[in-house]
Parts: structure tokens; sequence; C-alpha cells
């Protein structure tokens, strides 16, 4: 299951720096991350300076 990434995201862009697939990128409001790219691996979770990742 792919992570997610909340409203509390504060748009840093550390998640996706870390992410080794790719899989994040800037939305509307924050950060998000593609589903169908994601291997939940859970390097942007650690990276999260506010704990806005977690498993979806």
């Amino acid at each position: 299951m792919a992570r997610v990434i909340s409203d509390s995201c504060i748009s840093c862009g550390s998640c996706a720096a870390q992410c080794p697939v790719q899989a994040i990128s800037q939305g509307d409001a924050h950060y998000e991350v593609d589903p169908s790219k994601c291997i939940d691996c859970g390097a942007c979770e650690a990276q999260c300076p506010v704990g806005a990742i977690s498993q979806g």
C-alpha cells in the first residue's frame, strides 16, 4: 500500500528528495505520492520533519 501525505505537509520537499522511485511531486496544496510508483519503502516517512506521511 502506498504512503500518503496529509494536509499537515509544509511543502519542504525533503520527502521527494529521498524517494528512490520519484513517486512524490508537488501537488496543488502540498506534496503528493503517486500510488502507481510508490514501492512503500518508508524513506519519505522517515525524512518528513512534521510527520505528515503515513502508510495509506
